[in-house]
């Protein structure tokens, strides 16, 4: 949308800047920052927020709301489920069990190079999760080719 015959529109770029920023709560220091300026917090914010104001079909994403106050989390959160809602594929990588049984439909786990299959995130728990994250209920087939 900020790119016309291969030149990069600063009017367009500056408008999606601050319709992402308005979107997702970015606190700006100042009228149209350097990205360097921004805290750890909001540029995340803005990123996973220009991310999904694209529509992607596929969007992957990790670790979304690390680092962000619980505000912005649940405006991320919410958004990503939306972009599901509209129609994408949405892969969230994270560590945070919580947000990944909040937010997901399946879930998988990747231990040591393999990956579990993936399950209903209804009919799982966080046992359940803790032990494959452990490695102890990866099949066996699975396990032993992962550190081949």
């Amino acid at each position: 949308r900020v790119v016309t015959r291969g030149l990069i529109d600063a009017t367009a770029t500056r408008a999606m800047a601050a319709e992402v920023s308005g979107a997702f709560d970015v606190r700006l220091p100042q009228e149209n920052p350097m990205a360097s300026a921004l805290s750890g917090g909001n540029l995340q914010k803005f990123v996973v927020g220009r991310e999904i104001s694209k529509r992607p079909r596929v969007f992957i994403v990790s670790q979304p709301t690390w680092g962000v106050d619980v505000g912005a989390a649940l405006s991320i959160r919410t958004a990503m489920l939306e972009l599901a809602a509209a129609g994408s594929a949405v892969v969230m990588i994270s560590q945070d069990l919580e947000e990944i049984l909040a937010i997901s439909h399946r879930v998988a786990v990747l231990y040591d190079g393999a990956l579990s299959e993936a399950m209903i995130t209804a009919d799982v728990t966080p046992e359940r999760l803790g032990l494959l994250m452990g490695g102890s209920e990866m099949p066996a087939a699975k396990t032993a080719g992962a550190q081949a």
